[in-house]
């Protein structure tokens, strides 16, 4: 199916102005000032007056298979289902577990993959869990990385947190090591997602990482930082000194947020006034985990789920709200993790580039369409494709 949308305006995440763009065979074929409309070719023309095109977006930590278990098996949150990731204008997600890395296994985890990608999205996992030494398929981090197709990493690895299993630095800086070396062998990232928890060590670990080892900060990415004022102070000063990168959290609702925590739109802002580079921020949803409240001695409080939508919700809530622009505020969600993940024909509208879009009304950002490797998934707002047992 060919597609041509006409008179759009474009952040690539960039702003390139209005322009028409073809669609064909899953990527983008053309992008230019005016293009011809051939129907005789099967061409469906959508008209971009009034709205802008971005890249779909791309949430790198998403418990696709549910997440949670701190308050017994209960609590244990479902497996996400397709609407849930593509209404909100997602188009690449990497799968992960949580705490849980004893009932949620590796094997359960790519095949939810593997089934999401089939229902069209693009997806990719992390091996391991919270739990060091690192739980992996083939018994090796590197191994994992090397000979399996969709692991691109190693994560959630937990630290400063009640939950983790208290590795020691050289422990974590082994972990980042492996992992380096298995995305140097397999042409992949090679990236560790890491849980930030709220302990007093902060983001020690990882200073110690890049001041006594040669490994480079593009292969560690501490999520969470937001979480407070605190570890935020300290994520923007390791972006700062270090050149490290730093994932904010969106999932919490902007409603109930802990008394510290900082809203993930506000922190961006915050960062980028601090002077953190802006292709060192991203966002990710910690879509579908359990949002544990735990009282002050540790013991279990509440559970939330966390929603994959809340990535736009907060992309939008930046560049509306806070400031920040779209091209910025969009940086976070699409071209900023597709350089971190090494995914080359994503994140980005480039001629060549995958055909994962989002088009939404000019003023108030609501998603009109939403488009994964070329084929409409969402049309008016509403899921035009939904997944296998889906009503």
């Amino acid at each position: 199916m060919l597609y041509l949308i006409k008179n759009i305006h474009i952040y690539a995440p960039e702003d390139l102005g209005i322009k028409d763009v073809l669609i064909g065979g899953g990527e983008i074929l053309r992008i230019a000032d005016q293009l011809p409309e051939t129907p005789d070719y099967g061409m469906e023309v959508l008209d971009g007056s009034g709205k802008v095109l971005m890249p779909g977006l791309i949430d790198a930590h998403v418990h696709i298979l549910g997440g949670g278990g701190e308050g017994g098996a209960k609590s244990r949150t479902p497996e996400i289902m397709l609407t849930d990731i593509t209404l909100g204008g997602v188009t690449t997600v990497v799968g992960c577990l949580g705490t849980d890395g004893c009932t949620r296994t590796m094997s359960n985890l790519l095949a939810k993959a593997k089934g999401l990608e089939e229902e069209g999205i693009t997806t990719y996992v992390y091996t391991g869990s919270y739990q060091v030494p690192v739980r992996t398929l083939t018994g090796s981090i590197m191994d994992d990385g090397i000979l399996l197709e969709k692991v691109v990493g190693t994560g959630e690895i937990a630290i400063s947190d009640h939950r983790s299993s208290q590795p020691t630095k050289e422990e974590f800086a082994r972990i980042v090591a492996d992992t380096r070396v298995g995305g140097i062998l397999s042409g992949k990232a090679g990236l560790v997602n890491i849980h930030m928890g709220d302990g007093e060590e902060k983001l020690a670990y990882l200073r110690y990482v890049l001041e006594n080892t040669q490994i480079p900060p593009t292969n560690m990415l501490p999520t969470h930082i937001n979480r407070s004022r605190t570890l935020m102070e300290d994520g923007i000063d390791y972006a700062k000194k270090l050149g490290g990168y730093i994932d904010l959290t969106t999932s919490s609702d902007p409603d109930f947020l802990e008394p510290d925590e900082v809203k993930a739109s506000t922190g961006l802002k915050l960062a980028l006034e601090a002077g953190v580079p802006e292709e060192h921020i991203t966002f990710s949803s910690d879509g579908q985990g359990s949002l544990p409240v735990f009282y002050p001695d540790g013991t279990l409080k509440g559970l939330g789920v966390g929603k994959v939508t809340s990535l736009y919700r907060e992309m939008r809530d930046a560049a509306l709200t806070e400031g920040v622009g779209l091209s910025r505020a969009l940086k976070a969600v699409t071209a900023n993790p597709a350089a971190l993940l090494k995914l080359s024909r994503k994140g980005r509208i480039a001629e060549g580039a995958d055909a994962d879009l989002v088009m939404a009304d000019e003023k108030s950002l609501a998603i009109d369409l939403v488009m994964a490797k070329g084929a409409v998934l969402v049309l008016g707002g509403q899921a035009v494709v939904k997944g296998t047992f889906e009503e």
